[in-house]
This record gives C-alpha cells, structure tokens and sequence, in this order.
C-alpha cells in the first residue's frame, strides 16, 4: 500500500491554508495542516475548503497532471493582454493544450503498468462516519473526532471538468461550508470527483473534454445592433465586430444581432452586411472559414414600429441562443437622436438580461444644446446607471488619442515639462478635406459643434491637461478628466470664429447656404488651474479643407537668453522646440529640434526627429470602431464621456451658442479647398501664434 503526501498548496480553492500536520486532539476547523500522508484509495476529500486527496500512484498522477492543466489554463491564458495578445496566445495555448493532453496520457499509461490498483484501506460508508475514523487510525494518523461526513453530490466537480468561471474570468469556487470555530466540523465528500477518479485515467481526450467545459463554463455575450440596416451599422460596426471574431478578442459563445424596422430574414442580413466585411494583410488565414462562422452567430428581428413589443421579441430571441445561467448583453444604438429615447426607455424595460451585465452604447450627437442634452441625461440615467453607459465617438478611437496617455506619464522627458513654465501654447487641428465624406454630416443647427468641438475636441484636452490619474482604471481617468473641463472658461464670442464652405450644387457636397450651420470652428480655450495659467489651447477644426490633416502641436518657449539668437534670425518662431502627434496623413510623433548644419562655419537648422509609425511598425492599425467596441466589451470606459463630462462641455460652448441662437455671430464664409476663414488667422495672431501650414 502506497502512502501519497498531499500539499494542499497545490489545491486551486482552499478555504484555510496547512502548515502542519493533523493533531488528533485539536478540532479541525482550527487546525492548518501542511501535508498528511494517507492509504491507497481513490477518493478526494474537503475540509474546510481543503482537499485531500487519496490514492495510488497512478491516480495520484492522472490527478495532478489535470491540475497542471488547470493551472496552466487559468494563469497562463486568463490572465493574458487581452487588448494585445490574446488572440494569437488563445491559439498559442490550445495547441500546447493538445501536447500536454498526449503528454498526461502517456506518463498515466506508464504508471498503469508500474502500479498496482488492488489496495485500498479506507472505506467511506455515505451514511457513516466510522470508516473514516478507523482507517485513519490504522496507519498511525490522526482520527478526527467529532467529524460528521456528508456526501455533497451537487457542489463538487469532477476533475474531467475544471471549475466553472464566473463572468468576469474567475474560477467559481464552491464553498463546502463556512469557516467555523465550532468544533463539530461536517465533512463533505465530493461523490462526483470520486467518481470521476475511478474512470480510466489513460483518456487520452483530457485536454479536448476541459477546454469544451471550459468554453461552456463562461459566460455567452450578445451583441445587438439597433438600426441594423443603417449606414453606420452595415459600414462600420459589423465589419468592426468580425473583425474583433476573427482576431480571438471574442468568446466562442458569442452571438450577433440586428434589429430594426425593415422585413428581413436572418439570410437577408448576412448577405447585406457580407460584403462589407474584410479580413485584414495581416489575418488572411482561413478568412473565408471565420467569415462563414462570423454570418451563422448573426439572426435578423423586425422590430415593427412598436419597440416595446419589439424589444420584448428581441430578449426573446436572445434567450434562445445565450447560455442558460449567464449571460452578458451589448446594445448599440445606431439610431437617429429623435428616435433615441424611444428605443432606450423600450430597451431599458424589455430587452436587458438578468443573469448578467447590460452596456448601451449611444451615438453622437449627445443632445443638440445644454438643454436638450441634460433632459436627455436624465431620462436615461432614470433607466440605467451611469456604468452602463458608453457614449461613443469613433474618432476617441484613434491611436494618437490611447497614445497620450502613454507619452505624457510612462516618458521622463516631458513630465517634467508639461506645465505652463515650458509650454507655450497647444494646437490641437482636425481639418478634412474634399475626400472625406460630408453629405448630411451634421445637424442643421450647431453643425461642427455638436458633431467635433463638444465631444472630440474637448475629450482630447481633457487628456492632455489632466492631473495623473491615481490608477489607469476607468473612473479615475474620466474623474481627472471631468477637473480639466471644469475648469475652461467659458468661451467668449471674441475668442471664437466660425465658418461656412461656400458650395454650389455642382461640387456634389452639401450646401448650407440657407442656414448659419457652421463648417468651421476655430477658438482660444484657457484652463484656469496651476498647471495651465494662461496658456492657450488653440483648437481648429473645418470640413471641405485644403489637406485632410487631424495632429496635435505643442509648442515650447523660447529658450531664454539664447546664447544662438543671432544665428536663428529674425523669425524665431520657426526655430521653436515643438511636439507634433500626428494621426493623419501618416501617424507619426514628430520633435522640431535646432541643430548646427555639418560643414564650416555655424549654420543652424530647425529639423524634425521623425517617428514614421509605417516605417517603424509592421502592423496595420485597427479602425477606431474596433477599439472601442472591445474597449467596452472589457468595461473599459475612459474613453467614453461621463453625464458630468458632457455637462461640462456644454457649459463651456454655451455662450456662443446662445449668440449663435440670436444670430449675433454669423459663419464667414471660405472657398471649397481653401485654407478656412481669414478671422482664424488674426485669431492665431491675437495670441501671438503661428498659423500652423493647414
């Protein structure tokens, strides 16, 4: 008979940790016991949350390359960059998966051979405790007095299957009993893991059956698309969806569904949205297959015209396809702003899963003025909470926005300069040209403001002038955020220039000649705090521009009593220190630093250290879409804009708006391809700024 010592480090739920071992006269429930060794039985014991393992050799092994495997499972993949690595990892682990299966089954079948099954010392009667006192009493081990054992059939799982996980990714952990100071401990038998102890141990399946229940135990997530049949869903959101599918960033038990008013079958869908989908340079290995699969997870509803019943049907719906026990539901709503609360209120009664988490994504625009912006935050947090919220602007997605956090606290370089001692000004410029698609683009009230400065421009400030934030989670971010835009002025009409393309029908763009709707915004925005006293952050953002081009400038001081003065010239400007972050036309961060020119004599030049992201990464950059979708999948919310953020922005542009509302400021007009309004450029002069070359 083979004596087996135990370490109950090795358990993955312990309820007390053991550091000695059993002494017959303490009561379990306060003893700790480092390891034990016990008679040649299959049959795992819990006490108190510990386990206790009894068997041969060859069980005994069988056992614990099963809970290798589980370990290797749960701390090597789970806790993987989800954002970063997880696709490739996930198929990195299923192929190790695989060997280690081959490799357990081999080393079980050697112990087969070497070791004999006949022994077995311990009986456990389920309706006694006898058995196991007197066993453990034969071989010189503790009994336990006062142990009352119990079979548990309905907690304990076998090892065929790892534990089940919860919807955020953690192992569930049962619970045998409660810690208990009383000395009347009742034991636990797992009849399900003994059970599944004394099934053959040579299987050579282990790893394919684990990563089945694995996949099974976590939690299915549905994705549903309201306004399905929309531009933005067919263009944007789907083609975003398959490709986070097809990257591994999703669970296999995840389903897809479009919603809106249009009669449609699920075929008629998937054939709408197949076209627009596209595997990237970098992912064309089996794209045909993981399209295929992608188009049978998505099912088609007509929401008719009646969303509470049609929301009702869509829950319905969902219910037929997501798992059981939990269930973890994303709602996007790509639906026009009138329309907007109709659908939240429907959706918020009818349509969200009690056996999990519910996010709604809203589009831009967030209200239309201060007004109708805070009637829309009240009706939907008097339905939601603020967590559930995700407020969306697809150009927060954007790598050059993720990177400003990264440079500003993760470089020694510039932390020690990001105040008003060193810093100049700040440019921030989001110009589109002719190529960019403006038809319909904004509302014919505020244009630009709603659609760019309230939300873009002011979440990019936001992130530049914030404090470090305490943490990196999203709450702290957007606490740090919402200081900052508190603390704008409020924007004075002299400080602002608006402006308006000129178009005729023959340029195949909209034309806003009937109305005041604004195509240019420019403006000084000041942040009344330590950090920032009275420097200028210089936003401009215009459509139908010369260049497409969306950057961040900021520019430094000059240096002072500049030893070089001489030999700069009269336009010390061009010999400014400045920071560039370039997003479009080729994402790169740019430093303008003087330097002497290599030959005779002392000629100095303003160059450009130059970080081209396409020559120094080999990677295609994800669509914004892409990034914030799984952003909100992972509950990532710094990106998105809080109720008091939004409030905020709005405080600050309610001046000019309400200027704009008594048509005491009216959008100078600028050529189709031109360079923007001649105003933005005595603006730029008024704070003793370069115009940057737009």
């Amino acid at each position: 008979m083979s004596l087996i010592p135990v370490s109950s480090s090795l358990i993955p739920t312990p309820r007390i940790w053991v550091s000695h071992p059993i002494d017959s006269r303490v009561s379990l429930s306060a003893t700790t016991v480092r390891s034990f060794s016990v008679a040649a039985t299959n049959l795992p014991l819990a006490i108190d949350g510990c386990h206790v393992f009894y068997g041969g050799a060859c069980k005994f092994s069988n056992w614990f390359c099963r809970l290798k495997y589980w370990i290797h499972r749960n701390v090597d993949l789970r806790r993987v960059s989800r954002k970063h690595e997880r696709g490739n990892d996930f198929r990195n682990a299923q192929i190790q998966d695989e060997d280690y299966s081959k490799e357990c089954a081999k080393r079980n079948l050697s112990h087969e051979d070497r070791v004999s099954e006949g022994a077995s010392a311990i009986s456990l009667p389920n309706d006694s405790s006898e058995g196991l006192k007197d066993t453990t009493s034969q071989h010189g081990e503790t009994s336990l007095p006062n142990v009352q054992p119990s079979v548990s059939t309905g907690i304990a799982t076998s090892m065929e299957s790892p534990p089940s996980f919860s919807a955020e990714g953690a192992p569930e952990t049962t619970s045998l009993h409660e810690e208990n100071s009383d000395p009347n401990v009742e034991l636990h038998i797992s009849t399900r893991t003994a059970a599944s102890l004394e099934s053959p141990s040579s299987s050579p399946h282990i790893g394919s059956s684990i990563v089945a229940a694995w996949k099974g135990g976590a939690a299915s997530l549905g994705i549903a698309v309201i306004g399905a049949t929309g531009e933005l869903a067919r263009n944007k959101i789907f083609p975003a969806l398959f490709a986070l599918y097809y990257s591994g960033f999703l669970p296999e038990n995840v389903s897809f569904f479009g919603y809106s008013r249009k009669t449609l079958t699920d075929e008629d869908l998937r054939s709408m949205i197949a076209s627009t989908l596209t595997c990237r340079i970098d992912h064309q290995q089996n794209c045909g297959d993981k399209m295929d699969a992608f188009l049978s997870r998505t099912y088609y509803l007509n929401g008719g015209y009646d969303n509470k019943e049609g929301m009702s049907k869509l829950h319905d719906r969902m219910e037929l396809i997501e798992d059981e026990s939990k269930a973890n539901r994303i709602f996007y709503l790509s639906v026009p702003q009138e329309a907007l609360l109709d659908v939240a209120t429907s959706l918020a009664e009818n349509a969200q899963t009690k056996k999990g988490w519910n996010r709604v994504i809203i589009e831009k625009p967030f209200g239309f003025d201060p007004v109708s912006s805070h009637q829309l935050t009240q009706s939907l947090l008097s339905r939601f909470q603020e967590d559930q919220l995700y407020r969306i602007d697809h150009l927060l997605g954007r790598n050059i926005i993720e990177n400003l956090t990264v440079l500003r606290f993760s470089n020694l370089v510039f932390q020690p300069l990001w105040n008003r001692t060193y810093i100049r000004n700040i440019q921030i410029i989001v110009s589109e040209d002719l190529a960019v698609q403006m038809q319909g683009r904004y509302s014919e009230e505020y244009g630009i403001i709603g659609d760019i400065i309230q939300s873009h421009i002011f979440q990019t400030i936001a992130l530049l002038a914030m404090e470090p934030p305490i943490s990196l989670d999203g709450e702290d971010i957007r606490n740090e955020k919402a200081k900052v835009l508190r603390s704008i002025r409020k924007l004075e009409p002299s400080d602002v220039i608006l402006g308006q393309y000129k178009a005729s029908s023959e340029d195949k763009v909209h034309t806003y000649s009937d109305t005041l709707t604004p195509t240019f915004f420019a403006a000084a925005l000041f942040i009344d705090n330590a950090r920032w006293d009275g420097v200028p952050f210089l936003i401009k953002a215009g459509m139908g521009m010369i260049k497409h081009r969306v950057e961040i400038r900021i520019q430094f001081h000059h240096v002072p009593g500049n030893l070089y003065r001489a030999r700069i010239g009269h336009n010390s400007d061009l010999a400014t220190n400045e920071l560039i972050l370039r997003d479009v036309p080729d994402e790169a961060i740019l430093v303008r630093v003087n330097n002497k020119i290599p030959g005779l004599g002392l000629q100095l030049d303003a160059s450009q250290l130059n970080l081209l992201y396409k020559d120094k990464y080999n990677a295609e950059i994800p669509d914004s879409y892409e990034h914030l979708l799984l952003d909100v999948i992972d509950g990532d919310n710094h990106l998105f804009m809080r109720s008091d953020e939004l409030a905020a922005a709005w405080n600050i542009l309610s001046p000019v708006l309400q200027e704009i509302d008594k048509k005491n400021i009216a959008p100078e007009l600028y050529e189709l391809g031109g360079r923007g309004p001649v105003g933005a450029f005595y603006l730029w002069a008024k704070h003793a700024v370069r115009w940057a070359d737009v």
